[in-house]
């Protein structure tokens, strides 16, 4: 199960995931996060504080977000991961591919 709570503050828009983000729920995550991406709003910064699992599909879904911000001109940041998504990230290649902070505070000064 997922749940995404998205806000929009000063420009940049933050979705917070919380739970998992699999092929059951990757569908879910793109669908909600792609209807409030738009080219006023495509600075954009995931939090994965409370996301316990991300799987392959998971992956995808994120990229997914990461290339529509980019083709609008924006910029996806993921930040606080917790220690097994932040290892699933690393040895995919995704913690070199996009920008991961620490923290949302430390995200919202490099957006």
């Amino acid at each position: 199960m997922l749940e995404t709570k998205i806000n929009l503050n000063n420009g940049v828009l933050t979705i917070q995931a919380i739970g998992r983000l699999d092929g059951l729920t990757s569908k879910e995550f793109i669908e909600a996060t792609e209807k409030e991406i738009s080219q006023e709003n495509s600075k954009v910064i995931l939090n994965l504080q409370n996301l316990d699992y991300i799987s392959s599909e998971g992956l995808r879904s994120v990229l997914t977000t990461a290339k529509k911000t980019k083709s609008l001109g924006g910029k996806l940041i993921l930040c606080a991961p917790l220690e097994g998504v932040k290892e699933v990230l690393d040895i995919s290649g995704f913690g070199q591919m996009l920008d991961v902070y620490a923290s949302e505070e430390e995200a919202l000064n490099n957006i």
